[in-house]
């Protein structure tokens, strides 16, 4: 394993502006990730939000700035390399071929030379971390938009699953509980944060801000591209943050139990 490239920050974006033609996705945007933890980015429709995925994920080349994932530039960085080190799950999840579960969930170990028996493995335990084992044998096709989005979760979990297939491992998920019920909401965020305290970190897009404060480890507040505030959930989610980025009236309270920002009254 690459020491060296273990002491590096994850991530790092350093004064990064990312432009669509004439038009600018993202302004001088700055942020660190350290391994083992959950960034969960906020902000309203055409903040940017799925402009930073992109640009992590190296679909997007910055306009200026600086930008590392563990010590390379993505776009620098050879595709089967990247793979194994980065999954990527977008908004939407375009499969119309009729493979069963489970061999959509082993598309995520595509990337990877470990054989069979590992892959086999590895497909099985992302299902049990969806708790979809009892889909596995079932056409994709045929799966409601909750399951199917379930099924993809554990595909981009199985491409960066083993700590040995990479030094260090990142899952970009832009909406990921779209179309699941507030129970599934619950058992993705809870997987996901067994996933991180092994070592993966997370960036992810999503809606319900309270389920990012109460998961999330720092949240990043996005407007017209430029960073509105970026720290820990109680930084990033207040009553002020939420009306510049939404124009809406809330409040914001801490849980009783766990002293994580609440959002009411919107």
């Amino acid at each position: 394993m690459n020491t060296e490239c273990g002491k590096r920050p994850l991530l790092q974006l350093e004064a990064v502006s990312v432009h669509s033609g004439a038009t600018p996705l993202l302004r001088d945007l700055s942020l660190r990730l350290d391994s083992g933890r959950i960034l969960a980015v906020i902000g309203a429709n055409g903040a940017g939000k799925t402009s930073l995925l992109r640009t992590l994920s190296g679909e997007l080349i910055p306009a200026c700035g600086a930008l590392s994932v563990c010590g390379a530039t993505p776009a620098h960085t050879p595709t089967p390399e990247r793979a194994r080190q980065l999954a990527v799950l977008p908004q939407l999840s375009l499969l119309n071929f009729p493979y069963k579960a489970e061999e959509v969930v082993a598309l995520g170990r595509t990337p990877h030379s470990t054989g069979r028996r590992v892959d086999a493995a590895v497909v099985t335990a992302a299902l049990r971390a969806m708790d979809i084992e009892w889909l596995r044998e079932r056409l994709y096709t045929r799966l409601s938009g909750g399951e199917k989005q379930r099924v993809q979760l554990a595909r981009v979990m199985a491409q960066v699953w083993r700590a040995e297939d990479a030094d260090q491992r990142l899952l970009l998920l832009d909406e990921p509980t779209a179309a699941l019920d507030l129970g599934h909401q619950q058992q993705l965020m809870q997987a996901l944060r067994r996933f991180v305290d092994q070592g993966v970190s997370v960036v992810m897009v999503v809606h319900d801000l309270t389920l990012a404060a109460r998961y999330a480890d720092s949240m990043l507040a996005l407007d017209r591209g430029r960073a509105v505030a970026l720290g820990t959930p109680a930084q990033v989610l207040t009553a002020a943050v939420v009306e510049q980025l939404f124009q809406v009236q809330a409040r914001v309270v801490p849980h009783p139990d766990t002293g994580k920002p609440v959002l009411l009254g919107v």
